[in-house]
């Protein structure tokens, strides 16, 4: 299925735009690095085991909060590659309701080529860093119903 721009949050558009106008991998792997340098500091505390995204080879965390009915990622990995990808999705997402980001397909995953770009475990990971994201909206919306 191919995603529209229609489909798309306007900051997750943005995100896939920029990796949809880059055709070689290696210009992709570079993008994913402009991402991970733009990171926020991740602070030690939260790197727990309830923080911690299963299904990934590397370690990668995340956290999120609740402010106005808006969500708010917080995310690490200890590898720079796979800390692009969580810097690219928290972009993505960042302000996004709870029940918007439930209702988000993963298909823009392969809007952006980067599926095909990375390894298969790092494709999977890619996808398990969103479902954790998507788990985390579950929660604040399930809370916020209670």
């Amino acid at each position: 299925m191919s995603v529209t721009s229609s489909q798309l949050p306007p900051n997750l558009e943005r995100v896939v735009s920029r990796f949809q106008r880059v055709t070689e991998p290696k210009r992709k792997y570079e993008q994913l690095i402009w991402y991970a340098k733009r990171s926020q500091p991740f602070p030690e505390e939260k790197k727990t085991p309830e923080n911690r995204v299963p299904g990934c080879a590397s370690q990668v965390f995340i956290t999120s909060r609740l402010e106005e009915g808006r969500l708010y990622f917080e995310g690490d990995s200890d590898s720079h590659l796979v800390k692009g990808l969580v810097r690219l999705l928290i972009e993505g997402l960042n302000e996004l309701s709870p029940q918007d980001i439930l209702n988000l397909s993963p298909d823009f995953i392969q809007a952006t080529g980067l599926d095909v770009s990375l390894t298969p475990s790092r494709s999977n990971g890619f996808y398990n860093i969103f479902k954790r994201m998507q788990q985390e909206a579950a929660t604040w919306l399930e809370s916020a119903q209670n």
